[in-house]
């Protein structure tokens, strides 16, 4: 069958259902677990996205002991790898001996361009674009949007010379506050608008009118002082080595990132934002000195501390998009009680910190895999086919003999089966014995009354 489906969009829910049953051979079953969705609907998710055929489900764990700014948050996470929310819970509570984390960020201000080709004199059209971009401005700003009512809307423009390999290009940064939201809708359609002015006060051609993701303009920051009496200073000094060798080689600096987005991505994913555009956005801004670095750096204090920086954009939103659609993102807000983007962007920060320094921590003090793995045996076992307290027997065992693999699982829980498999019967045939003692009994106390 071809998957040349056209007009699949305009189908129902259960005829969409109907060509994957044919194409893929699906189940009955498979379209139970399908259209099982949840919290969410199966008429908001065809509301969110197109070609709606059910919702994919991940797990949500909650890191704690996190303090930021003084205050105390409970930190829900969603993601599918082993952990992450556990490394950043002991990463807080590590932390909190120091008093916890310090963030700060500056204004939610985005970055719009517009590209425009064919302009003749780059030069005085730059000076033109300033001399005129107040007018512009006013005359694109809506006095009723309530984005301009809660003090944002756009606030400067920077003009770019760039030459590539099709000439010439004006760009243009219209910089714009979008206060509680991530920003795409709002700073999208601006560009929009003000592209037909550029072209005319220029003479030049609008191409593209798009909102950048390295938001280089919305940097949050946040650090953390890790006691040496409570990580000790071998593993302070380890931790520096790590550093130095992501400072020094991109190969590890990818690597390292990664350890960061872990806890960052965790905590979009739960609150329904744009884990894609941040993700963008930090790798850029760690490339943006000409060579791909870290986005964390560590030191020691004058008392031999070890002290951890984050700094990195963070597009971030309480409002718009799926954020305040989605049902279990909405109430992941409401754990989180923050009350603005600001806020918000300073604890993903602090997380995406806290999960690097956990890695870097797990890594110099018994190696990741160890470490990893410990927390990874309850998922080798349910691989294996484990259930209930098996996963959990099992696991154990596996990392008490320090084997943690599938087929090593498969033996482990054949046996444990076995074993409890015999332990039942046992108990059955305890069970049976009793019972034939007491009907033995009520029998014999039966015949004493005859006689």
């Amino acid at each position: 069958m071809s998957s040349d489906v056209s007009g699949f969009h305009k189908l129902s829910l259960r005829k969409r259902l109907h060509v994957l049953k044919d194409f893929a051979k699906l189940t009955k079953n498979d379209i139970k677990v399908l259209t099982h969705t949840g919290a969410l609907e199966m008429k908001v998710a065809n509301a969110m996205i197109e070609n709606v055929i059910g919702t994919t489900q991940m797990p949500i764990g909650v890191a704690t002991h996190f303090k930021i700014n003084g205050k105390d948050y409970l930190i829900p996470m969603a993601i599918e790898e082993t952990s992450v929310v556990a490394a950043a819970s002991h990463a807080a509570k590590l932390a909190r001996r120091g008093s916890g984390f310090k963030a700060s960020s500056s204004d939610p201000i985005m970055i719009g361009q517009i590209q425009l080709m064919d302009v003749k004199d780059i030069q005085k059209s730059k000076k033109d674009i300033l001399i005129h971009f107040k007018e512009l401005k006013n005359m694109l700003t809506n006095k009723d949007s309530t984005i301009v009512k809660l003090g944002g809307g756009i606030k400067g423009v920077e003009l770019r010379e760039l030459h590539s390999n099709r000439g010439k290009m004006l760009v243009v940064h219209i910089l714009v506050d979008v206060r509680d939201a991530m920003g795409a809708n709002a700073v999208n359609t601006y560009c929009e608008m003000l592209a037909p002015y550029l072209e005319k006060l220029t003479g030049g051609r609008a191409v593209l009118k798009i909102i950048s993701n390295l938001a280089s303009k919305r940097i949050v920051k946040a650090s953390a002082v890790w006691k040496k009496e409570v990580i000790g200073e071998d593993i302070i000094d380890g931790i520096l080595d790590a550093y130095a060798f992501a400072k020094a080689d991109p190969f590890r600096a990818a690597t390292h990132n990664k350890g960061v987005m872990n806890g960052i991505d965790a905590v979009l994913i739960a609150t329904s934002n744009d884990w894609r555009a941040v993700e963008a956005g930090a790798h850029a801004y760690a490339a943006l000195k000409g060579n791909y670095g870290p986005l964390t750096r560590y030191t020691k204090n004058k008392n031999g501390d070890l002290v951890g920086y984050i700094e990195l954009p963070l597009s971030v939103g309480l409002i718009g998009g799926a954020t305040k659609i989605h049902p279990v993102s909405k109430i992941v807000l409401k754990i989180l009680g923050v009350e603005t983007s600001k806020e918000f962007a300073e604890v993903v920060a602090s997380v995406g910190l806290a999960n690097n320094f956990a890695a870097l921590h797990a890594m110099v003090k018994e190696g990741i895999t160890k470490g990893h793995m410990k927390l990874h045996a309850a998922n080798i076992a349910a691989n294996a086919g484990a259930h209930g307290r098996e996963v959990d027997m099992v696991a154990k065992t596996l990392v008490e003999e320090n084997n943690i693999s599938v087929t090593r699982a498969h033996e482990v829980l054949k046996k444990l089966r076995i074993t409890m498999r015999n332990k039942k019967i046992k108990r059955l045939l305890k069970r049976f014995e009793r019972h034939k003692k007491v009907k033995k009994w009520k029998k014999d106390k039966k015949d004493k009354k005859k006689k």
